[in-house]
Formats: structure tokens, sequence, C-alpha cells
């Protein structure tokens, strides 16, 4: 993956709202498991990053890199990608 967006990803971010992304924090651990259940699947325990789209939390994968765990319920493509791009960014600093 390159250091930027492509295209298709950088127009659909651009129609959103306020995203963040950031480490996960304690005071996430309802959020995430919310996001667990509606994905039927399981976070590791693992540092993780989140994304948060107008103050939501949609998506979350382990710091250090792999897959990506959003709700089914809502469009993520987009988020997910940039999830991805900068657990990558995070992982080339380090």
């Amino acid at each position: 993956m390159t250091s930027r967006l492509p295209a298709t990803v950088a127009s659909a971010v651009g129609r959103r709202g306020t995203i963040a992304i950031r480490r996960a924090l304690p005071a996430d651990g309802t959020a995430l498991a919310r996001l667990e259940a509606l994905a039927e699947r399981r976070l590791p325990d693992a540092p993780l990053l989140v994304v948060e789209v107008d103050g939501e939390l949609v998506a979350a994968a382990p710091e250090a890199g792999g897959a990506v765990v959003s709700d089914p319920f809502r469009v993520t493509l987009d988020v997910a990608e940039l999830l991805r791009l900068r657990s990558s960014q995070l992982r080339a600093a380090a």
C-alpha cells in the first residue's frame, strides 16, 4: 500500500463528517464490545486503533496490523482503508 489514498477512497472520505483515527482507550470498552457483537467477530487483546465518524466508533484493528472489524450496518470501506493506511504508517515509523 502506498502512503497516498486511492482517488475513490479519498472521494468517499471527503463526503464524511468528522473522522478520527486514534488508539483505543479503556473508556472504549463498551463501544468495542458493541462493534464485536455487530460484526460477530472478536478483536485481539493487543493495542488497537479505532475509527470514529462523527463521534461514533465504527471500526477497529490491531495497531500492529491485521483484520479490521467494522460495523456491518454502516458503509466503512473508506474508513477501514484509512485505518489500514494509518497502521502501516505507524509500523513504518517504529
